[in-house]
C-alpha cells in the first residue's frame, strides 16, 4: 500500500467540527468526516472569530458601488473591515498549507456562488460572488486545491480535489528536504497522471528535471513548482484519461484473453459515458500490472494518486446513505 504525505488543509469549523453555524448547527459533511484519518484539518470559522455569537443574525453581502460589503441587517452592522482583517492575518499566520475545503454559499467562506443583494433592506439579488474570507483564500492561495463542500458532492471534481490535495503535500515534502534524486523519483511515479492532466507541460517538467540549462537546486525546485500548479490548475480532460489508459493497455494487451479485453473496453466506454468513475478504469488496470508483476507501472501515481479508502467513497456515486 502506498504512503501518503498527511497535507495540512484548512476547513470551515461548521464541516464536522463544532456548532457554528449561524443557527447553532453542525453540518454533517461526508468528504471532511472520511478524510479525517489522511488530512491534517485546521477548522476556522471567520464569522466567529470576528465577535459574531452562536447563534447569530443573518448576515449578507450587499453591492455597494460595486465592491463586496458585509453587512448584518439586523443590527445594521457593517462587517467588512473586520472581516478582511482577520482574513488577511489568519491566511498570512496559518503556515505552511496545501488546500482548503471551505462552506459553499457562506457569506464569509463562499468560493463562487454566494449570494450578492443590491442594498441593505429587502433588495433582490443582483450577481453572485466570493465570500469575504473566501476570496482572500483565492488572492493569497490561488494554486493550491480549494473546493467547497457543495462541489465535492461530485466525484470528478471530488477525485480532482484529492488528486491536487495529496500531490501538492507530497511535493511540498519534496521541496523542504530539496534532494535532486528524490525530486527525480518523484517525477517518474507521476508521469502518466501529469500524461493525463497536460502532456505539454509534462514535457516541460522533464526538461526542469534534466537540467540542461545548469540551474541551480533552488531554482530547479521552483521551477518545477511553477510547472506544476499550472499542470494541476484544471481537471483533466476525460479524453486524456482514456488516452493514458489506453497507452497503459498496451503493456498487457498481447497477454490478456480476448475476453479481458473487451471488458476493458466496454469500462473505458461506460467511463466516457460518466457511468463509472476513473478510478474503476484505473483499478482494472492496475490488478493487471499486479498480476503480471510489472514494477515499473506500480510504481505509478496514476493507479492511486490519493489513499485507497478514499477512492472507494469516491466511488460510491451521489446516493449513498451518510455513515
Amino acid at each position: 500500500m502506498a504512503e501518503f504525505v498527511k497535507p495540512k488543509v484548512v476547513v470551515s469549523k461548521c464541516l464536522e467540527f463544532q456548532e457554528c453555524r449561524y443557527d447553532g448547527e453542525i453540518i454533517r459533511d461526508q468528504t471532511v468526516h472520511n478524510l479525517m484519518p489522511y488530512v491534517q484539518f485546521i477548522p476556522v470559522c471567520p464569522e466567529v472569530e470576528i465577535g459574531l455569537g452562536v447563534p447569530r443574525d443573518v448576515i449578507r453581502i450587499i453591492d455597494n458601488s460595486g465592491s463586496d460589503q458585509l453587512y448584518q441587517p439586523a443590527k445594521k452592522l457593517d462587517l467588512t473591515k473586520q472581516m478582511n482583517e482577520f482574513s488577511e492575518q489568519f491566511l498570512a499566520e496559518v503556515g505552511e498549507i496545501d488546500g482548503f475545503i471551505l462552506k459553499n454559499r457562506s457569506p464569509s467562506c463562499g468560493i463562487n456562488d454566494v449570494k450578492v443583494y443590491g442594498g441593505a433592506e429587502k433588495s433582490p439579488v443582483v450577481r453572485s460572488s466570493s465570500g469575504l474570507f473566501g476570496s482572500k483564500v483565492q488572492q493569497r492561495f490561488a494554486q493550491l486545491a480549494i473546493e467547497d463542500e457543495g462541489r465535492l458532492k461530485n466525484f470528478t471534481i471530488r477525485e480532482h480535489f484529492f488528486t491536487k490535495l495529496f500531490t501538492i503535500a507530497s511535493f511540498r515534502k519534496l521541496k523542504k528536504e530539496g534532494l535532486l534524486a528524490d525530486l527525480v523519483e518523484f517525477h517518474a511515479r507521476n508521469k502518466y497522471l501529469f500524461m493525463a492532466y497536460q502532456p505539454t507541460i509534462l514535457k516541460k517538467l522533464g526538461n526542469i528535471v534534466g537540467n540542461h540549462e545548469k540551474k541551480t537546486l533552488q531554482e530547479i525546485f521552483e521551477c518545477y513548482e511553477k510547472e506544476l500548479y499550472k499542470l494541476l490548475s484544471k481537471l483533466p480532460k476525460y479524453t486524456s484519461n482514456i488516452s493514458v489508459s489506453q497507452h497503459l493497455f498496451g503493456f498487457f494487451s498481447k497477454d490478456l484473453s480476448v475476453k479481458e479485453k473487451d471488458f476493458f473496453i466496454s469500462m473505458i466506454d461506460k467511463y466516457k459515458k460518466k457511468k463509472v468513475p476513473l478510478s474503476s478504469v484505473a483499478s482494472l488496470l492496475k490488478s493487471w500490472a499486479l498480476r503480471f508483476d510489472n514494477e515499473y507501472l506500480l510504481k505509478q501515481t496514476y493507479f492511486e494518486p490519493y489513499p485507497e479508502r478514499l477512492i472507494e467513497i469516491s466511488d460510491s456515486g451521489k446516493g449513498r446513505d451518510y455513515r
